[in-house]
């Protein structure tokens, strides 16, 4: 019989994650790369116009929940208040880059 609970972490998810808090100018573009690449993502992350962080994190549901997680707190000097994330369809992608604010 197949092992259902690890097929579904497996599994390629896409969210579209909004980062609310002090999250510009405490390196969490550059952090969020790091991280996303260390899970093994694809996607993106940008800065947007009124100060929010927006991430497109791509790649196995664990992975991707992991990143969420990671979210949560960024890198140590942001002060993160709060993480929306919604499910989108996944981008063909390769790599996880920075991309210009919006």
């Amino acid at each position: 019989m197949p092992d259902t609970a690890s097929a579904g972490a497996r599994r390629t998810v896409a969210r579209l994650l909004r980062i609310h808090g002090r999250v510009q100018g405490v390196w969490y573009r550059a952090s969020a790369q790091a991280e996303a690449s260390r899970l093994g993502l694809v996607g993106w992350v940008r800065n947007r116009s009124d100060g929010s962080v927006e991430a497109l994190a791509i790649g196995p549901h664990m992975a991707v929940e992991a990143f969420i997680a990671w979210a949560h707190q960024g890198p140590p000097k942001a002060q993160v208040s709060r993480v929306e994330a919604i499910d989108t369809e996944p981008e063909a992608l390769s790599g996880f880059e920075q991309r210009p604010t919006i």
